[in-house]
């Protein structure tokens, strides 16, 4: 299983960013994908997950409302796109997935991993 994160970058507070991920080597179904950021010296932090099967979304607190994933069900792609962009929302963003699908929400339960894409927010 491959996962690749893209369109990370720099930009100004206030502003949008829509990042990629792009899975590969596996056949979804019941699957659980999710991003996490992680700034140095900080464990990883979910922002927002959805389930392959239903499309059922979770969002972490400190985007609820500025964020929304989507998964694309006939290029195994799932996006994420933040809105109102604030400076505390600049880290490495990364992408990674539950085979089981279970819903859990920590790190720990994800097995594959991205290699992430930095997200810079100036103020």
């Amino acid at each position: 299983v491959q996962v690749v994160e893209s369109g990370g970058g720099s930009v100004q507070a206030g502003d949008s960013l829509r990042l990629s991920c792009v899975v590969s080597g596996r056949t979804f179904k019941y699957d659980t994908v999710a991003w996490f950021r992680q700034t140095p010296g900080a464990e990883r932090e979910l922002v927002a997950g959805i389930s392959w099967d239903t499309g059922f979304s979770y969002y972490g607190v400190p985007v609820r409302g500025r964020a929304t994933i989507s998964r694309d069900k006939g290029k195994t792609t799932i996006a994420l796109v933040m809105e109102s962009l604030k400076p505390e929302d600049t880290a490495t963003y990364f992408c990674a997935v539950d085979t089981f699908g279970a819903l859990r929400w920590s790190a720990e339960a994800f097995g594959y991993w991205g290699q992430g894409t930095r997200v810079t927010v100036h103020a």
